[in-house]
């Protein structure tokens, strides 16, 4: 009689849901090669092929839909049950998957995932940073963080931070040969680190006047997708970058950058960490919300 094995099940959702094996296998932490075994074993036990495979593309076969549609209840019915076993647990232990975006990550990195990680060693943390916002619930993410106006209306959400702001900053040097704009129109005069979306869109610098929004597409010499480069060229002195306050701001303390434009950028939504509602939480999730309430009762 063939044994089947969970993991084998979580790897066909996996691939069903996002159409790809090498996708499947960063998703499930594996190699390509592992997982392509895994589902061909499962079609080879089972006697009946799941999915049709080309080189450009993977696609469900009809029985592999009706395969699909009757398994992911079954296994979120399993999980379930393993949730309330592991909500018995007088330890913390186990996985929790969280996604983010890059900027977010960074701000709490030290607050709350590192912290949660010094008071419960036995858990370990999956942490995705990505642009693009992804269905956590389908996607196998116990939490998300996006800023409050993101998160969906059917999460709940517990802020994480205070209201957040944009910088428009540039060195010393840059400002010495370049007079400092003074309102946001005068930036079409300057060299400015211009910035790429995930959707491959060039991000347009946002500000406010007497409550109107106004938005700049900024020119410049480079175009980066990653804040951390885009620092880097602000600090050569390549031209002024538009940041989140929290990436440049030890730089402004320093003297290193020199923010302009200040009363032109509002009030942004705060940070929030949000997640389904879930009947028997494993211990693990527990406590982590538990933190997560802790920091924002200090906002």
């Amino acid at each position: 009689m063939a044994r089947y094995s969970l993991s084998d099940f979580d790897a066909v959702l996996a691939v069903g849901r996002l159409g790809s094996f090498r996708a499947a296998a960063l998703d499930l932490g594996m190699s390509t090669s592992a997982l392509s075994s895994a589902i061909a074993k499962l079609e080879a036990q089972l006697g009946v092929r799941l999915f049709n495979r080309t080189t450009r593309s993977v696609a469900l076969t009809e029985a592999g839909q009706r395969f699909v549609d009757e398994l992911d209840p079954a296994m979120r019915d399993i999980r379930q049950a393993l949730d309330a076993v592991r909500s018995q647990q007088t330890t913390p232990s186990g996985t929790l998957r969280i996604n983010t975006f890059a900027t977010a990550g960074r701000e709490v990195l030290e607050p709350l995932v590192l912290e949660f990680l010094r008071r419960y060693p036995e858990v370990r943390i999956d942490l995705v940073t990505e642009g693009n916002m992804v269905d956590i619930v389908g996607q196998g993410f116990d939490f998300g963080i996006r800023s409050e106006n993101l998160v969906p209306s059917d999460m709940i959400a517990i802020p994480l931070t205070p209201p957040r702001r944009y910088a428009v900053v540039g060195t010393p040097d840059y400002f010495e040969g370049n007079p400092p704009p003074h309102m946001p129109t005068d930036l079409m005069h300057h060299s400015c680190i211009r910035t790429r979306l995930p959707n491959e869109s060039i991000f347009r610098w946002r500000f406010e006047a007497d409550g109107e929004p106004i938005q700049l597409d900024v020119d410049g010499p480079i175009t980066l997708d990653e804040a951390s480069l885009a620092r880097m060229a602000a600090l050569q002195a390549i031209g002024i970058g538009f940041f989140m306050e929290t990436d440049v701001k030890d730089d402004i303390a320093a003297g290193r950058l020199v923010r302009v434009l200040e009363e032109w950028t509002p009030s942004l939504s705060p940070l929030c960490l949000y997640y389904p509602s879930r009947r028997n939480p494993p211990a693990a999730f527990r406590v982590f919300v538990d933190l997560a309430r802790e920091l924002s009762r200090t906002i």
